[in-house]
């Protein structure tokens, strides 16, 4: 059974799990990491009791440890890694702390070239893989009061981008989802209940998923690095 790594997985209604329970579904065995281990448990019963594998794994994208101990327990059989831990850090250039800063850029920029490297020590030596990140408006361009976050975002997609370059001819397909605006999930409706309302200017998370699917399922000679995703009201 081809398996797959899922880092950053959260709340159920989160862009993490969903994406655990899509390639669980299509048939690979999952390896469910992230922080929490309650909420790992929780998508990986949920995904058994549905018929498919998986496996909780607590694990701290920064930690260089726990990365290759994660890719360590996927074993020979990997086929899919996806990088979706991050953190929308906000604040004003000039009220930051130094630590602040730095946080934000460990978790969403230094956290994928730890999740990046060994996935590509796994899968390079059998010539196929594929590796996806998620990324977000400010993967492209910066905002105010967002800095930090736009950064360290912008850091990621470049690092990706430098991957997907370096590793194609090894056969190892790197792409990285652009995600256009605030996804309609646990996180966003817990904060900010008032947007429930007007769900139809939300990403759908099952939209999202669908653009992973896509491109896991790209042949080598029709491959996509990027594809972004955004509801029809968003302005871009």
């Amino acid at each position: 059974m081809k398996t797959a790594i899922v880092i950053g997985v959260g709340p159920d209604r989160g862009l993490g799990a969903q994406l655990c329970k899509r390639f669980a579904a299509d048939g690979l065995k999952v390896i469910v990491a992230g922080r929490t281990l309650s909420a790992l448990q929780a998508v990986a019963r949920d995904i058994e009791q549905a018929g498919g594998a998986a496996v909780p794994f607590v694990a701290d994208a920064t930690k260089e440890s726990d990365i290759v101990a994660l890719f360590d327990a996927a074993g020979e059989d990997l086929d899919l890694a996806i990088y979706n831990a991050g953190n929308n850090t906000a604040g004003r250039i000039i009220e930051l702390e130094a630590d602040y800063f730095e946080k934000a850029w460990r978790v969403v920029c230094f956290g994928g070239f730890l999740f990046g490297r060994e996935a590509m020590r796994r899968m390079t030596p059998k010539k196929t893989g594929t590796l996806l990140f998620t990324g977000a408006s400010a993967s492209l361009r910066g905002r105010s009061g967002f800095g930090a976050f736009n950064s360290a975002k912008a850091g990621l997609r470049t690092l990706a981008q430098a991957m997907a370059k370096e590793y194609a001819p090894d056969g190892i397909h790197v792409g990285h989802v652009v995600v256009d605006g605030a996804i309609a999930g646990d996180k966003i409706m817990t904060r900010f209940p008032d947007l429930a309302s007007r769900e139809d200017s939300l990403i759908s998370i099952e939209g999202i998923v669908d653009g992973f699917a896509f491109l896991y399922r790209q042949p080598q000679r029709a491959w996509s690095f990027e594809l972004d995703v955004r509801t029809s009201k968003e302005k871009w």
